[in-house]
């Protein structure tokens, strides 16, 4: 009961932020059951998007707890560079919101608020980008489970993700927009990649032990400019996360088709 009236209070706050929805447009990819894809390199050898990587910070458009007066907000500015949806398109721009302040019973501190002009996916202080239109890839489907393969093709290059790990269970629930759809309770969860010229690259690797963790694939496409695709994935460890991975191409290393440059994770539990 506290959790829930936690969650009333929190969403009554967010409501004063203007509303968005991620949505996934662009172009289509194809995503077949129960594919299986050669491998061959030992995961033991391979870096997983957990071990700590980060090159420059990210934030999402919500909520933020303030600790002894400081609050990851504050790093905010007018330099950020915001990847945001507008017309079934994604572009970057100079970073455009409002900051709301609020308070959090379960925190017992204050709360601040980013609430964005557009629909942002996420804010990243990064420079080097260039502002505008950039080229992105239709999400069918954003969870891949063990099994599972999603192929997808950008300038003449193929690029497949796939997931492995043992299921302990399989069950339906509804999805946001109130379609039901299938979760696994999934043990050593490894969701992989490879392209026409790398080795398998172990990207993402959690554990779905809780009901509501999860790893999806949020948006696909070429945020740096460099004509290579690049990744943002959620991965929840629990009901009471938000966790975002950014993957560029143009930082990958030798062998590699992306690098993880910046996450981020907020908790909200009470």
């Amino acid at each position: 009961m506290k959790n829930f009236l936690c969650g009333i209070i929190l969403i009554s706050v967010l409501f004063s932020c203007k509303g968005y929805k991620r949505e996934s447009m662009g172009k289509t990819v194809s995503l077949s059951d129960k594919t299986p894809v050669s491998a061959s390199i030992d995961d033991n050898k391979i870096v997983a998007s957990d071990e700590l990587n980060h090159e420059f910070d990210i934030l999402l458009p919500r909520s933020y707890r303030s600790y002894d007066g400081k609050n990851e907000v504050d790093f905010l500015n007018e330099k950020w560079i915001e990847l945001y949806q507008e017309n079934e398109e994604y572009y970057l721009g100079k970073a455009n919101y409002d900051i709301v302040k609020g308070f959090d019973d379960c925190s017992g501190d204050s709360l601040k608020i980013i609430c964005p002009q557009k629909k942002v996916l996420v804010f990243m202080d990064y420079q080097q980008l260039k502002f505008g239109k950039i080229e992105s890839l239709r999400i069918k489907k954003r969870t891949i489970w063990p099994g599972e393969k999603m192929t997808l093709m950008f300038n003449s290059l193929k690029y497949d993700l796939y997931a492995e790990g043992k299921v302990v269970s399989e069950s339906k629930r509804l999805d946001e927009d109130e379609k039901e759809e299938k979760y696994m309770v999934v043990e050593n969860y490894k969701l992989y990649l490879t392209t026409g010229n790398t080795v398998r690259q172990l990207v993402v690797a959690a554990d779905f032990s809780d009901a509501d963790a999860s790893v999806e694939v949020l948006f696909v496409g070429d945020i740096d400019g460099d004509g290579k695709l690049d990744f943002v994935f959620g991965s929840n460890r629990n009901y009471e996360e938000e966790r975002v991975l950014l993957f560029l191409s143009s930082k990958a290393e030798k062998g590699e088709a992306v690098k993880k440059v910046s996450e981020i994770a907020v908790q909200f539990d009470c």
